[in-house]
């Protein structure tokens, strides 16, 4: 049943903006943006000028802001968060006050308020993480799931995760400052050509939380099937596609608690998980503290998978990534305004 009332937090970044013209297009009858960017959300009103989207300034930190941005929706779609891996790591209290506090405040609110629906939103890094924004997004999602087995089913509340890695173009992504690098005559600065990252457009990410919406068990996480590539082949697709073939790279090494692959799903989750087509879904534990089989005796069924990473996902060579790059509206756009400017 399509919601009549939906929040998006952190509506104004760029899953957020995708969410909400999606939304918008499936003729939602009104739809509330919850931020603490008051510049970013007077520029979404602008570029809209649709009287059904709502904006609220708030902070997901601050419960009152939340509830007074929920109360009455049909469905929340919770995507604030602090996602940059350097700035969590070097502020990990901030991390933790957006990323746990934030999650906490969000799912109480969505239970008191009684939403119908609450998909929150994760990444690959919560995921065997090394880092504080994935320990931290990792801790969001065993708060929904803390929270999915004190509800049970038939609550009138559902509680459900999405899982996804790189989303491409998005704010604070490599590829627009590949670009930008690129159209300004730079080197391209790469960490470690032989890195991989899963590859999502935005409107995937989309999709994986319809999917998650319209399928989704009490505590379920879902994940895309989503293809990788190495870094390396990102940036020689291009230097392709801008036509520069003599582009200095430089490689400059490792970030702070960077990766050299990411994981999707570990194994222990995919022994149980159900394979749904292009999605996995990964389901809640729903055993208590009461259970002899986990304290004394362990549990034989784990164990007979191998972790879906970027390293052994479906890897896109060159012309793969490219082909995938020119379905970007993004990058259409970027490579039109190159040709303007070269000709």
């Amino acid at each position: 049943m399509k919601p009549k009332s939906v929040l998006i937090t952190g509506g104004t970044g760029s899953f957020g903006k995708t969410m909400l013209r999606a939304l918008l297009d499936d003729g939602v009858e009104e739809v509330r943006v919850l931020s603490r960017d008051e510049e970013k959300q007077d520029a979404l009103r602008s570029q809209l000028s649709d009287a059904r989207v709502r904006f609220y300034i708030g902070d997901v930190r601050d419960r009152t802001s939340v509830d007074r941005a929920m109360a009455g929706v049909d469905s929340v779609f919770h995507a604030a968060a602090l996602k940059q891996v350097p700035s969590c790591e070097f502020f990990p209290q901030e991390a933790v006050k957006t990323n746990i506090i934030g999650s906490e405040n969000t799912i109480r609110a969505a239970i008191e308020h009684k939403v119908s629906n609450l998909v929150c939103l994760s990444t690959d890094k919560a995921v065997h993480p090394i880092n504080a924004m994935g320990i931290s997004k990792a801790m969001m999602e065993k708060l929904a799931q803390a929270a999915s087995r004190e509800l049970g089913v038939g609550a009138n509340t559902s509680i459900s995760c999405v899982r996804y890695g790189n989303v491409m173009y998005s704010r604070g992504s490599v590829i627009p400052l590949f670009i930008k690098q690129i159209k300004q005559g730079l080197p391209i600065t790469v960490t470690e050509p032989s890195m991989t990252r899963f590859l999502m457009p935005l409107r995937d990410s989309v999709s994986l939380v319809r999917f998650a919406f319209e399928h989704a068990r009490q505590g379920d996480l879902f994940i895309r099937k989503a293809p990788a590539s190495t870094i390396g082949d990102l940036v020689k697709a291009l230097i392709e596609l801008f036509g520069v073939p003599d582009h200095d790279v430089r490689v400059i090494g490792w970030r702070h608690a960077e990766k050299l692959y990411e994981t999707l799903a570990s194994k222990q989750e995919l022994a149980t998980a159900e394979d749904m087509g292009g999605y996995w879904r990964l389901q809640l534990d729903e055993r208590d503290l009461n259970y002899a089989s986990y304290v004394s005796e362990g549990d034989t069924e784990h164990g007979l998978e191998e972790d879906f990473h970027s390293h052994n996902a479906e890897q896109l060579d060159v012309e793969g990534v490219k082909q995938l790059l020119l379905t970007l509206p993004e990058i259409q756009g970027e490579l039109e305004s190159w040709k303007a400017l070269v000709k």
